[in-house]
This record gives structure tokens, sequence and C-alpha cells, in this order.
């Protein structure tokens, strides 16, 4: 809980640099800085784990809102590169600055905006943890969606599946028992692997929308790869036949 209140104050101060400095000449893309609110805690954690210093990826974190909002994304296109390409490369950038001025040596690196890495721009483990955070910060969307759905219509898909998920081991019969229990109404196993099989739909629907957001695309082929590269295509391939 802790956590998820300072990325919300991330996303809060993030959002009032945004507001503050925006012009007619230079603004930051609307869309850009949506996006990038919306996936604060991967960029967040990101830095966190490459720093180490609370206090310190607090004032890169802020530095990186700069960055944006004087322009470092005004060139980005999806048709060239994916946006998350563009956002690692200019965080590698950004962490390497303060690695250096740490050492106390000249960095001299190129200020111009940044451009999508390339296999060879960042060593693989950073490259796997940006993936890795990323990637994660998509399913917990994903997962607090399937908490407003269940919000909404009462139908138990988040509350299932993450007992489901948490409790691997744990059959439909013993979950008809607990939640009877716990919700002092009866089910059966048969109603809750329905609503299982229901929440797990609804989950990689959900799943699917955050990819297509985070590429700023419709393109099904390009979502489809995108699946593939961050390793969540089987979670969405059955919700990717039906998608439009």
């Amino acid at each position: 809980m802790e956590n998820d209140d300072h990325l919300s104050h991330i996303v809060t101060l993030w959002t009032v640099v945004f507001k503050a400095h925006r012009t007619d000449g230079g603004a930051l893309p609307e869309a850009q800085a949506q996006l990038l609110s919306r996936y604060a805690g991967a960029i967040y954690r990101y830095v966190l784990a490459a720093v180490r210093d609370p206090h310190a990826a607090d004032d890169l974190a802020q530095d990186f809102a700069l960055g944006m909002c004087k322009g470092l994304f005004k060139h980005a296109d999806p048709n060239k590169g994916r946006f998350r390409d563009y956002v690692k490369t200019a965080l590698v950038h950004l962490i390497a600055k303060h690695q250096q001025r740490q050492r106390k040596q000249p960095f001299g690196l190129d200020e111009r905006a940044a451009e999508p890495a390339t296999a060879g721009d960042v060593e693989f483990a950073s490259d796997e943890s940006f993936v890795k955070n990323w990637r994660q910060e998509l399913m917990n969307r994903a997962w607090d969606g399937l908490k407003d759905v269940e919000r909404s219509t009462g139908q138990l898909f988040h509350t299932f599946l993450d007992y489901r998920t948490r409790q691997s081991g744990t059959s439909s019969a013993q979950m008809a028992k607990h939640f009877t229990q716990a919700l002092g109404k009866p089910l059966t196993a048969e109603s809750v692997r329905q609503t299982l099989h229901r929440a797990r739909q609804r989950f990689a629907e959900l799943l699917l929308d955050e990819v297509a957001h985070s590429l700023e695309t419709r393109q099904r082929d390009r979502i489809e790869q995108e699946l593939i590269d961050l390793g969540l295509y089987e979670y969405c391939k059955d919700a990717l036949k039906q998608w439009s």
C-alpha cells in the first residue's frame, strides 16, 4: 500500500509538471503525457532498481518529466519505434548521467532528443529489467481494470481470479466451500469454474487494451508482436482473435 501511495504521488507530481510547462509552441502532446502518467510505475521502478536510492530516483523521475516538457519526445513517431523504446533510451541516458556525476566524471552525453533504442544501445540486463517492469505495469493496470469491472457489475471476477492466482493449487470445489463461508451464500464448484473462465477472458481483454494503448496503435500485427516481445501472448492469444 505504501508503494502504491508513493507511485500515486509521482503521477500527481508529473501531472503538475506537465500542466505548468504547457506552451503553444512546444507543448507536450497530450497523448504522450497520458501515456507517461499511465506507466509511471514501470518507469519509476526501473530507475529505482538502477540507482538503489529512493531520493535519487524521485529526483530522476522529475528530471525525466521536465525533459519531456522541454520536448524530449516531440519527434517520437509510433511508426518508427515503440513508445517504450523511446522511454527506455531516455532513461538509460538519464541514469548514465547520474552515475557519472556520482563518480565525478564528465559525461559528455548527447543532449538531443532520444531516439528509439536498438539492441546494441544497452546491456541485455538493463533491457530485461525495463521490459520486466513495463510488462508488470501493464498487468497491474489490467488487474485494476478487472477490479473496476467487479465493482460495477457485482461479478466476482477479481476476487476469484486473484484468489486462484495466489492459491494455485486450490480446486474449484475448495473455492466454492471457502467463498460460501466467506460470502454467506451458497456456491457450487461449477459456478466458480464459470466465473473463473469469464474472469480470465475479461482479464485478457483488458491486458490487450493496455498493450494497444501503450503502442498508440490498433494495428493487429504490431500488437501481436508486442505481446510476443513482452511474453504476454499466451495470456491474450484467444482475446486477440476476437479483438477489433
